[in-house]
């Protein structure tokens, strides 16, 4: 697969990550395909489920829009299956904190991305915790 590709798909993991920390809930949208698979389980305690990227922003909004944020990401890993999927691993620490508490996830994720009229979306995300350090509960449905 082409350099081109490569450097779109990790233009596009760090939108993802980018528009967490400035709030640009409509740029973290565009990063999508209309729905994800998503399996955030050991953040949360909640099951893997598929849901529509509205759903996914709304509940990312609720959860995180009253918190500073910083993602960092790098360590990529892209893989091409074919010419119009691809799966990226990637290191992310996240930053959150809220006036006087913090809470920091250090994680590995594994990015689905699928093409669509030229250009890569994600189409699924697993997030794999490694550790975290602080306080959970200002992150809302952290374990």
């Amino acid at each position: 697969m082409s350099v081109n590709n490569r450097v779109f798909i990790q233009e596009l993991i760090a939108k993802f990550a980018n528009s967490f920390d400035v709030k640009d809930w409509d740029g973290l949208q565009s990063c999508f395909t209309e729905s994800i698979y998503t399996d955030y389980s050991d953040l949360r305690d909640t099951p893997p489920q598929t849901i529509t990227v509205s759903e996914y922003v709304r509940q990312r909004r609720e959860s995180l829009d009253h918190l500073k944020l910083h993602h960092l990401v790098g360590n990529y890993e892209i893989d091409f299956p074919d010419s119009n999927s691809a799966t990226c691993r990637a290191s992310m620490i996240v930053w959150r904190k809220s006036e006087t508490e913090e809470f920091t996830s250090h994680c590995v994720y594994m990015f689905q991305l699928t093409k669509q009229n030229e250009n890569w979306r994600i189409s699924g995300i697993t997030q794999k915790v490694l550790w975290n350090d602080g306080t959970s509960s200002i992150h809302k449905g952290a374990k």
